[in-house]
């Protein structure tokens, strides 16, 4: 009985043995489960406390933090944040005269000429001494400039407006209109509109000349520009050559060079063989009106007896005809054309 005891009470001893450790097991895996439970808890929770911050925070304007920082213009764009205070945030555009309002503000806030962060002060001031808000948390920035165009014009591929922010240049505003053309004349003329201390606008102009400026000989000509300033890139001047040469027309006197009736005779593929030893230059009187007529020694220039003329813009250079001469050539001509053909049927009657 003893033994048989025994042997019950030894096999008796592992089924206990495994009853412990599964009780182990499912308690380990009860405080995991509760420990999971209890994350999941907070997690929603905090879930839960977010979306009730984010429901309750201000609406929020679009803004454009790589703006560079300027003074503020009339209409440009500004986005105003009013931290708890979703009624006075949104985007403003300031008005002609340089000022914005705001809701429940009776004056209106001048804006025109400050950086942001002195609008920003502006603004709280108003809201204080108004009493509409107790220390206002303000912030503002510019979403978009409209106050600082630039036009660009004349002889460019694309004339173009576009606004200057941050550091521009005169080449800069050149490349935005895609260049030069062919026809580009001389010189650059850059005017802006400038008040004095007495609020009175005048008008100054710079000219600029194109070879210089793109040879960078002098790097201050490359004018900075803020916006407000007219681009104008000055038409080529042409010279006229009407009269007794091979291809009369219009030619450009283009890049600022110089022309000369040398010159204009190559671009007309030169002379006839009948002109006259005289040609005549028209030329404008100035503002007067009429054109002044002068006398050049054609055929001494033609034969380096004499030196070349200089022509200026809308010069018309006329090379007359000799038409006695011309005459006289073209009946010889016929004449020996005539004889030609005689003495060719003679020999043709004679064989």
């Amino acid at each position: 009985m003893e033994m048989l005891l025994s042997g019950s009470r030894a096999f008796d001893r592992p089924r206990m043995r495994i009853g412990s450790c599964s009780a182990m097991r499912l308690s380990t895996t009860g405080l995991v489960l509760a420990q999971a439970f209890i994350t999941l808890c907070a997690a929603s929770a905090q879930q839960l406390q977010s979306t009730s911050h984010a429901s309750s925070a201000p609406p929020t304007v679009s803004e454009s933090p790589n703006l560079p920082l300027q003074t503020i213009g009339p209409d440009d764009l500004i986005g105003l944040t009013v931290y708890d205070s979703p009624e006075l945030t949104r985007s403003i555009r300031v008005d002609a005269d340089g000022k914005i309002r705001l809701p429940m503000l009776h004056k209106s806030i001048q804006a025109a000429g400050l950086l942001p962060a002195d609008l920003e002060v502006a603004i709280r001031s108003a809201l204080t001494e108004e009493d509409v808000l107790v220390n206002p948390v303000v912030s503002v920035s510019v979403v978009e400039y409209r106050s600082r165009p630039i036009h660009v014009v004349g002889a460019v591929r694309t004339p173009v407006t576009f606004q200057a922010t941050g550091r521009v240049t005169l080449l800069d505003a050149i490349s935005q209109a895609g260049g030069l053309t062919e026809t580009a004349g001389a010189e650059i003329v850059v005017s802006r509109l400038q008040t004095d201390s007495e609020n009175k606008t005048t008008t100054s102009v710079q000219r600029i000349p194109i070879r210089d400026l793109l040879s960078e000989k002098d790097p201050a000509l490359n004018l900075w520009l803020q916006g407000g300033e007219e681009v104008r890139v000055a038409e080529a001047g042409r010279v006229y050559v009407v009269g007794d040469v091979k291809r009369p027309g219009a030619f450009v006197i283009g890049g600022g060079s110089e022309s000369s009736v040398m010159k204009v005779l190559a671009l007309s593929e030169g002379l006839d063989h009948y002109y006259k030893p005289i040609a005549y230059i028209y030329r404008e009187n100035g503002p007067g009106g009429g054109k002044a007529e002068i006398q050049i020694q054609l055929k001494k220039i033609m034969q380096r007896k004499a030196p070349d003329v200089a022509l200026m813009s809308n010069d018309i250079l006329y090379i007359p005809e000799a038409s006695g001469k011309k005459t006289a050539f073209t009946t010889l001509d016929r004449a020996l054309t005539l004889s030609a053909g005689v003495a060719g049927t003679l020999v043709y009657l004679a064989q």
